[in-house]
């Protein structure tokens, strides 16, 4: 057999041991701290620990640090920057595999932490419990599904007898699930590569196309009264109704819909950016209009739209500026304007097709016998940094991303064999690899960066 016939065979004969490895990524509830009510101790820790254990079995040279808010504090107003954040126990992993070696290098990039389980599982969100082919909880899609086919690909070449000539990195970050700072973290960190499979879900489709995410919040003033009297003219002090106002606003954001709609498309992106309603916060008793309205939305924009600090500041001026469009039609408004509160700007990137690093993953994943299809994706990921720095990525990995935060998520599992497969192959393309030793269980863990 020939190396990438090793390569695949080693991949058939240790399925159970590829999807035992997703089974342990998923009994870790790394859930991001963000998405607790109260703070309390993240288990980002604990799987960083774990992935660290099973990379030094392989030989890697291992780096883990925690990111420091303060020491990011010049990247202000970029994507991914948030002042006072707290990093304590969620730490970033970099693990380098033929490091100084000469060949092309490759880094396989992803982040373990997820969102909270939410309600209405009809099965355990940390058991990994596999049915009709499909492995449920928490993170199988979101992405530890793809984390684990990075991983098992370079272990199916080590243990092959296969030895890289180009450097490979795994690099495993925090915090992508509110913002994507440990991705910056790790790019500040200095970690750099000549080309980056980041191992989101795509349905095995390449992605070198990511939309960025604008969160915010549109508060409405009112003026409180008896909802079941008679009211004055809001000029000579009557109520106002809130819940009215935020009507007004969300038919002017239909209208708005419709304009970005024709405007706002991509060839490899399969829906228009839309300003999405995500929830509505409105009144105080059952007895009085509301006082104010409160429309929390999820805008998303194209690589073409960012403005000079990378991220989305140009479409933030647009939508304030349809706000206050909106507002001088309604003569409350007028005089009592809405206002918008940023809550989160996620950012976007862009590789080429043409790029050779894209067409070498497109050829991959052919070769085992895929379509090798070309999408881009409609949500944030952590590409935008690496991209940022000049390293061509593309998002890659199992599992359907509309299935992403959703109750009773769950991955096929013949997709993340499929996965292990395309990343192996792409590593023994673009990297290269030489007989050499199987990995062996012992290593020594190295610090410092590349």
């Amino acid at each position: 057999m020939n190396s990438e016939q090793q390569v695949m065979a080693w991949i058939d004969e240790h399925q159970d041991d590829i999807i035992g490895f997703l089974r342990e990524l998923i009994e870790i509830p790394s859930v991001n701290p963000w998405f607790f009510e109260e703070p309390g101790p993240s288990k980002e820790k604990d799987i960083q620990d774990f992935i660290a254990r099973k990379l030094e079995g392989l030989g890697a040279e291992i780096e883990m640090w925690e990111p420091d808010a303060d020491e990011l504090k010049q990247y202000e107003g970029m994507a991914g920057y948030y002042p006072g954040r707290d990093f304590t126990g969620r730490p970033n992993l970099g693990a380098t595999f033929g490091k100084g070696e000469e060949g092309k290098s490759l880094l396989l990039f992803g982040h373990i932490d997820v969102v909270m389980a939410g309600s209405k599982w009809t099965v355990d969100p940390f058991e990994g419990m596999i049915i009709d082919g499909k492995m449920y909880g928490r993170g199988t899609v979101d992405m530890k599904g793809g984390v684990a086919a990075m991983i098992m690909a370079v272990e199916a070449i080590l243990k092959s007898g296969l030895k890289l000539k180009g450097p490979v990195i795994v690099g495993t970050v925090v915090d992508e699930e509110a913002g994507g700072m440990g991705a910056l973290d790790f790019i500040h960190h200095g970690y750099r590569a000549d080309a980056c499979i980041l191992t989101e879900p795509t349905s095995l489709t390449i992605a070198p196309l990511c939309r960025g995410i604008l969160w915010g919040k549109i508060k409405i003033q009112g003026r409180s009264g008896h909802i079941e009297m008679p009211q004055a003219d809001w000029q000579d002090g009557g109520a106002v109704d809130a819940v009215k106002k935020a009507r007004y606003i969300l038919d002017q954001i239909d209208e708005l819909n419709e304009d970005w709609a024709e405007r706002k498309t991509h060839p490899y992106l399969a829906i228009p950016c839309q300003v999405h309603v995500a929830q509505l916060n409105a009144g105080e008793y059952p007895t009085s209009f509301a006082n104010e309205a409160e429309i929390v939305f999820n805008a998303q924009y194209l690589p073409s739209e960012r403005d000079d600090k990378l991220v989305g500041g140009n479409v933030k001026k647009e939508l304030i500026e349809f706000l206050r469009q909106a507002a001088e039609q309604d003569p409350w408004l007028r005089e009592h304007p809405p206002e918008i509160e940023w809550m989160v700007d996620a950012d976007c990137a862009e590789t080429e097709v043409s790029h050779p690093f894209v067409q070498t993953c497109v050829a991959s994943l052919q070769a085992i016998g895929e379509s090798g299809k070309i999408e881009g994706l409609g949500f944030h990921t952590d590409m935008g940094w690496p991209v940022n720095v000049g390293i061509p990525t593309v998002n890659f990995g199992p599992g359907d991303p509309s299935l992403a935060h959703h109750s009773d998520e769950f991955t096929p599992v013949d997709e993340v064999i499929q996965a292990v497969k395309m990343i192996a192959k792409t590593i023994m393309d673009w990297s290269e690899v030489e007989e050499g030793e199987p990995a062996t269980a012992q290593a020594t863990s190295t610090k410092g960066g590349l």
